[in-house]
């Protein structure tokens, strides 16, 4: 998962993207990166900074004043594909053929294995990281090169690559990116599960045109919504801020990722047409539906949500069961790095780290915890102890969303099948597993109707995580085979990545 932004302006944007990434912080923490074009009379220089970090300790004030020009692309990124340990993996991705294309992409290509071999062997393009990031840019690039032979670059050209490109990639991407010289290109995959939204700005020195993730980075920033790209549409945005559109795919359908309002977005986005805050509230009375089916009302005391996505769901919950709603954790928002000290081996981190309780709302009192999802159990076990520790009489667990039971293979950081506690686990098995007194968990049924009801366009959800449904059609087994696969050499590296730090700082 990840954030992108990208502005066609008049004045300088490298500020105007910096904030646009604090905006979208939340959805990626690993890495951050902006690219601005110009100064000089076509706008045909790249300036570019990117590192592994937040976005306001990648960014020096060296490095904003380097970052030049008018128009330029931002990107937060929460790694899903390639190498989460390669500084070359952050966005944007830069191609210097046609024309100079720097790119940023959220979500994750079910393909890129195939496309790899197919851009070497036929395409004749290198590939130097493991990013599908970069085979996307690569893909666009070779479809671009063929529509684009004659100049200037039209509308009608760059058009005709992205229709080349959807017959060519599969999965899930909200992409934007910049062609040096021209203008800004936004595309949104045919069944628009990553979101992509754009907006503008009247300034005194002329339009001003964003293209963000979620539409919080254009209230934040001072422009006013236009709408969603639709799925499979695709924007061409001038260097003067006009923008052009077209329907670039032949079959689309609106089916939004459920995880964006259960988890992923910040509330007070709106995402094709739903409100994340008012799905979640939604969520939080069909939830209040189950617990009264499973648990005697006069068994609970106190309803406390696991900070933060899941307070809208609890709050909501308790208004419907007429119970009191308390904040029984505070959140450490300031939790920084693990150091390795001399002696000292790596320290696993706790939830302990992050959250702390208040006794006074636990001891001697029946408390239903309601959280978000529930995706491996550790975080909830051990917030399960840390209530009963702090006086709990009993502790029962409510989880907004359905049993997170499939791996998710379109953007989302998700575990594999082992590491899913619902995954082939009775609902008493994951019960004792956390160690609550009882657990109940959202219907999946339920939450699709409600949140759809909030908006009749949408025709369903990509819920894979929950259903086991993958809509691209396109998923099988060896995907997920490669996907277990990245993650063990990701954790293999992190643990060499650690062992050298614990022995140089021995040594030292």
């Amino acid at each position: 998962m990840c954030g992108i932004v990208g502005v066609i302006s008049k004045t300088p944007v490298n500020q105007l993207i910096y904030d646009s990434l604090l905006l979208l912080q939340h959805r990626g923490q690993d890495a951050a990166g902006i690219v601005t074009a110009g100064p000089d009379a076509h706008g045909r220089r790249f300036f570019m900074h990117k590192a592994r970090g937040m976005v306001k300790d990648v960014f020096r004030t060296r490095n904003m004043r380097a970052l030049q020009g008018t128009v330029g692309l931002g990107q937060v990124r929460y790694p899903t594909a390639g190498n989460a340990f390669n500084e070359e993996e952050a966005q944007p991705f830069y191609v210097n053929a046609p024309f100079g294309l720097v790119l940023v992409h959220n979500g994750n290509l079910t393909n890129a294995h195939s496309l790899r071999q197919e851009l070497f062997e036929i395409d004749r393009r290198h590939l130097n990281t493991d990013s599908d990031t970069e085979v996307l840019l690569n893909v666009f690039a070779h479809e671009l090169e063929l529509a684009g032979r004659d100049l200037p670059l039209t509308p009608a050209a760059v058009f005709t690559a992205v229709r080349a490109v959807h017959k060519r990639i599969k999965g899930s991407y909200a992409v934007i990116c910049l062609i040096a010289g021209y203008g800004l290109v936004a595309f949104r995959d045919p069944f628009g599960i990553r979101p992509l939204c754009y907006g503008e700005a009247d300034l005194p020195e002329g339009r001003e045109v964003m293209v963000a993730s979620e539409s919080v980075v254009l209230e934040g920033t001072s422009h006013r919504f236009v709408r969603d790209v639709a799925p499979g549409e695709a924007l061409f945005i001038d260097l003067d801020g006009v923008v052009h559109a077209q329907q670039c795919a032949e079959a689309t359908v609106l089916n939004p990722c459920m995880f964006e309002y259960v988890y992923l977005a910040r509330p007070d986005s709106v995402i094709d047409g739903v409100s994340v805050y008012q799905a979640r509230l939604e969520m939080g009375e069909t939830l209040a539906e189950r617990v009264k089916a499973m648990l005697p009302l006069d068994e609970i005391d106190v309803v406390i949500p696991i900070p933060e996505s899941s307070r809208p769901s609890a709050m909501q919950l308790a208004q419907r069961l007429g119970k009191p709603y308390r904040e029984g954790f505070v959140k450490n928002r300031y939790v920084g790095r693990t150091f390795i000290m001399p002696g000292q081996g790596v320290r696993k981190k706790s939830v302990r780290q992050k959250l702390n309780a208040i006794g006074l709302e636990f001891k001697g009192r029946n408390v239903l915890l309601v959280d978000d999802s529930i995706v491996r159990g550790t975080t909830s076990k051990e917030i399960v102890q840390m209530a009963r520790e702090a006086g709990a009489n009993k502790v029962y667990m409510a989880s907004a969303a359905p049993p997170v039971k499939f791996p998710n293979v379109y953007g989302i950081d998700m575990p594999t099948k082992a590491e899913l506690v619902a995954h082939g686990r009775t609902l008493e098995d994951i019960r004792q597993i956390i160690g609550c007194d009882a657990l109940i968990y959202q219907d999946v049924d339920a939450m699709k109707r409600v949140v759809g009801q909030l908006n009749p366009k949408i025709k369903g959800f990509e819920a894979s995580c929950f259903d086991g449904i993958y809509i691209t059609g396109d998923v099988s087994a060896d995907d997920f085979a490669a996907i277990e696969s990245q993650r063990l050499t990701q954790k293999d590296e992190e643990d060499a990545v650690n062992s050298r730090l614990a022995l140089q700082n021995r040594a030292e």
